[in-house]
C-alpha cells in the first residue's frame, strides 16, 4: 500500500463532504434539498426521504469525529435538527417514509429499513455529540423495532408497517423490490443500526439483538451452498429470490464482520470469519467485470447479468475486499480493492462537477438518475473512504 493511495483515499473523502457541504443545504425550507440531477441541477421542490436525511446524519457525524472539522459538526448538527422536528412521529413512534419539499408528511409509511437508519445516524450522533436526547431516541426506535418489527413466532423482522403499526399488503421497500414481508436488505441494515448503536452505547439488551439478527443471516439468509444471499423471503423463510446481488454481497461480508467484531466474542468470530471469507471469495471468482468493477446482479429468471456499473457496489466492492485482505493476507482481494478504487476514478466520479454518477453501463459511462436523490446520500462512498482508511491503519498496525 502507498501513502499516494492513501493521501487519494483522503482527499477524495474531503471532496465528498465538501461538495454535499456546498451544494445541498436547503436554505429556504430548512434542512436538505431532496434531490439534484445529475447535471447539477437542484429540484428545489422535490420531496425528503428519510433514507437520504438519516444517511447525511450519519455521514456528517462520523466525518466530523473521524476528521476533526468543524463545518462537518455543524453539518451533523443541521442534519439532526430536521430529522427530528419534521421526520420523527411524536404520537406513534418512529419516523416517517418522506415529506414535501416544505416539511409536510406525504407518506407516514413505518418502513422498517428506515427505523434502522434512524439509529444509525442518531447513534453516530450521539458519538459525536454525547446528545441524550440522541440516545434517548435511538433506543426508543430499537424497542419499537423489538417490538413492533420482529416476527416472534418464526423469527426475523417484517418490512413494513402502517403509521399506527398496522399490517401492510405492501410492504416493498423500492419499486424494484418483491412485495415480500422479510428481505436481506432489511435485516442487513438492522444489524449495522443496531452494531452502531452499541459501539455508541454498549448494553447487554442491543448486544443480544444482533446476536439473533446475525443467526437469521447463518441460518436463513445467507446460501451456504453456494455463497450468495437470499434476497427476499415468505413468512416462513422460503427463498423467494429472483436475482444474485453482488453488491450486496460484498457489503454484507464486511458488515457482518464488522457486527462480530464489536461484539468482542472470540467463537462468534472463529464462526463467521469463514463464512464471510467464503462470500468475499465467490464474489471474487465470479463478480468482477472486464475492468475490474464488482457487477450488478444476475437474474435467474432470464439467467442474464444487468449491465449496469453502480456507484454504491463500487464502494462496498473497496471496503469489502480490502477487509478480506485485512483477514487473510491473500493479494487477490488487495488487487480486486485497487482496482475497484481504479473503476471509481474512470467512470463513477465526475471529476467536473463533483460527487460520483449514479451508474454507468458498459458503452455510456456517466449516466444515471442524480446526484442526490431518495437513495443517494454520501453514505455508500464516504464511509468507504473512512473505512478504507481505518483498514490502512490495521494494515500497518499489523
Amino acid at each position: 500500500m502507498s501513502e499516494h493511495l492513501i493521501s487519494e483515499i483522503r482527499a477524495e473523502l474531503h471532496e465528498i463532504a465538501d461538495w454535499w457541504l456546498v451544494n445541498t443545504p436547503d436554505e429556504e425550507n430548512g434542512g436538505f434539498i431532496g434531490e439534484i440531477s445529475v447535471d447539477n441541477v437542484k429540484q428545489f421542490n422535490a420531496d425528503k426521504g428519510i433514507i437520504l436525511n438519516t444517511r447525511i446524519l450519519w455521514f456528517f457525524s462520523e466525518a466530523a469525529l473521524f476528521t476533526g472539522k468543524e463545518d462537518y459538526k455543524l453539518a451533523a448538527e443541521r442534519a439532526y435538527a430536521y430529522l427530528t422536528e419534521k421526520f420523527f412521529d411524536n404520537e406513534h413512534g418512529g419516523v416517517y417514509w418522506a415529506l414535501d419539499a416544505t416539511g409536510k408528511c406525504v407518506n407516514d409509511r413505518k418502513q422498517i429499513y428506515a427505523q434502522a437508519f434512524a439509529i444509525y445516524g442518531l447513534s453516530a450522533f450521539y458519538k459525536l455529540t454525547q446528545n441524550e436526547e440522541a440516545l434517548e431516541k435511538a433506543m426508543a426506535i430499537f424497542e419499537l423495532i423489538e417490538t413492533r418489527g420482529h416476527d416472534d413466532e418464526r423469527g426475523g423482522y417484517l418490512e413494513a408497517f402502517g403509521r399506527e403499526w398496522q399490517p401492510l399488503e405492501d410492504m416493498r421497500l423500492s419499486d424494484k423490490d418483491l412485495n415480500s414481508p422479510k428481505s436481506m436488505n432489511t435485516h442487513l441494515h438492522i444489524l449495522e443500526g443496531y452494531t452502531a448503536l452499541y459501539v455508541a452505547n454498549p448494553s447487554d439488551v442491543v448486544a443480544n439483538a444482533m446476536k439473533r439478527c446475525l443467526g437469521y443471516f447463518d441460518t436463513q439468509i445467507i446460501n451456504k451452498e453456494n455463497n450468495h444471499l437470499r434476497m427476499f423471503q415468505s413468512m416462513d423463510w422460503s427463498d423467494m429470490s429472483t436475482s444474485i446481488s453482488y453488491g450486496h454481497d460484498i457489503e454484507s461480508s464486511w458488515l457482518i464482520w464488522e457486527a462480530v467484531e464489536a461484539l468482542g466474542d472470540e467463537a462468534l468470530e472463529a464462526h463467521y470469519r469463514p463464512i464471510i471469507l467464503a462470500m468475499a471469495k465467490t464474489i471474487l471468482e465470479q463478480g468482477i467485470g472486464a475492468n475490474g468493477e464488482v457487477l450488478d446482479a444476475y437474474n435467474f429468471e432470464t439467467s442474464t447479468l444487468l449491465d449496469e456499473r453502480v456507484w454504491w457496489v463500487q464502494a462496498e466492492a473497496m471496503v469489502g475486499f480490502l477487509n478480506a485482505y485485512e483477514l487473510t493476507d491473500e493479494k487477490a482481494y488487495y488487487t480486486a480493492f485497487e482496482n475497484a478504487w481504479s473503476f471509481i476514478k474512470q467512470y463513477q466520479k465526475d471529476n467536473e462537477n463533483g460527487e460520483w454518477h449514479w451508474l454507468s453501463t458498459l458503452d455510456k459511462p456517466h449516466v444515471g438518475d442524480c446526484k442526490i436523490g431518495f437513495w443517494k446520500a454520501p453514505y455508500h462512498n464516504g464511509r468507504a473512504m473512512m473505512e478504507v482508511c481505518k483498514l490502512f491503519v490495521k494494515l500497518a498496525e499489523e
